[in-house]
């Protein structure tokens, strides 16, 4: 990886994902990183020596002052990002802030009628959008190559939660925190199913915890929704699963079906079935499997994450086209979602209708 010293100066708030993720990408595509916001004093200036950031700090706006620091990355507890979004934008800096947004759809709300005022330029850390084979399958759709689309099928089963010995942020499973599976990680299938087929209507959902764990957060759930075009479907994941990884993801159109297989997206019509294409500028940097733990997954985060900050890069300096990337008006749309999912499963999987707007 490279380090820029005359990109846009950057802050990171969270050393945990914000160092092992945020950073590397960050300094790859241009921003010269010069503070890391933390909660614990000393904790935050230890990691960032190792990490060669110049500055430490727990509090942003003095952060900001000291940096004069233009943007900033938010990687910290979601029940956090509120605070540290509203200090980033009183100083008009630019904001990346990772999913789950907020701690509900009413603080996403707030943060992004802030950041239109504000004038900033303003990303979710929705990386998955950038994944090749995602990108085919919306082209795919909005092609129209599956017809009307009808019915879509979102199912996952891991291994992540299910030894309880195995260690995981703690936020993954602390409510008050804005932890919870749904949060954490269906806050990425909800912005997929968005990202490819538009905004929900209705929706029953149960938040079961399946691992036997000593939790008041989820590491489950089942989502059966209608979408505003009269798209149905359902979404289901657990964590807690002790056999392999399982991973289907189906759209089923009145002309076609589509569906993403271990990274490739595939179209059967009456045609046949084909494998559809990946042009070249959807194609990610390769990086091999860390045999660190700490860095398990980092060969599936970092690759999106790169194409991810390089939009915002080029967004904060004029440069901006056509970009795939979710920005705070998505935030509080998967907020809104998130709010009908937890309200569903409170009264026992009854129907909900979605906010929006």
């Amino acid at each position: 990886m490279t380090e820029s010293g005359g990109g846009p100066r950057v802050i990171i708030a969270g050393s945990g994902h914000g160092c092992r993720v945020h950073l590397p990408a960050l300094r790859e595509t241009g921003f010269e990183v010069v503070g890391l916001l933390g909660t614990d004093a000393g904790r935050t200036a230890r990691r960032a020596e190792r990490h060669g950031i110049p500055a430490a700090f727990t509090d942003i706006d003095a952060a900001i002052r000291a940096t004069g620091a233009k943007a900033v990355t938010v990687a910290s507890l979601p029940n956090s990002h509120a605070e540290v979004v509203r200090g980033a934008l009183r100083h008009g800096c630019h904001v990346v802030c990772e999913k789950p947004f907020t701690r509900d759809a009413a603080e996403a709300r707030e943060l992004f009628d802030a950041a239109h005022q504000a004038g900033v330029v303003h990303f979710m850390g929705n990386q998955l959008r950038a994944m090749p084979d995602r990108r085919a399958g919306a082209r795919a759709i909005a092609e129209g190559l599956i017809g009307e689309p009808r019915y879509l099928s979102f199912l996952q089963h891991a291994d992540l939660l299910a030894d309880t010995d195995r260690p995981w942020p703690d936020w993954w499973f602390d409510s008050d925190a804005g932890g919870g599976w749904l949060g954490a990680s269906g806050s990425h299938m909800i912005d997929h199913v968005r990202d490819w087929l538009g905004e929900f209507d209705v929706l029953s959902a149960a938040l079961p915890l399946v691992a036997d764990r000593k939790s008041v957060a989820e590491d489950s759930f089942t989502v059966r929704f209608r979408l505003a075009s009269g798209v149905q479907g359902m979404i289901t994941q657990t964590a807690a699963d002790w056999g392999p990884m399982t991973s289907v993801t189906k759209v089923v159109g009145s002309h076609g079906t589509l569906w993403l297989e271990n990274g490739t997206a595939w179209l059967a019509d009456r045609d046949g079935v084909r494998q559809l294409p990946v042009p070249e500028e959807d194609r990610l940097v390769p990086m091999q499997p860390s045999e660190d733990p700490r860095q398990r997954y980092l060969h599936v985060e970092l690759p999106p994450t790169l194409k991810l900050f390089a939009a915002w890069h080029a967004a904060i300096e004029g440069r901006s086209g056509d970009h795939p990337f979710a920005t705070f008006a998505d935030g509080l749309a998967a907020m809104q979602v998130i709010d009908a999912v937890r309200a569903s499963a409170r009264a026992d999987g009854a129907s909900v209708a979605v906010q929006r707007g």
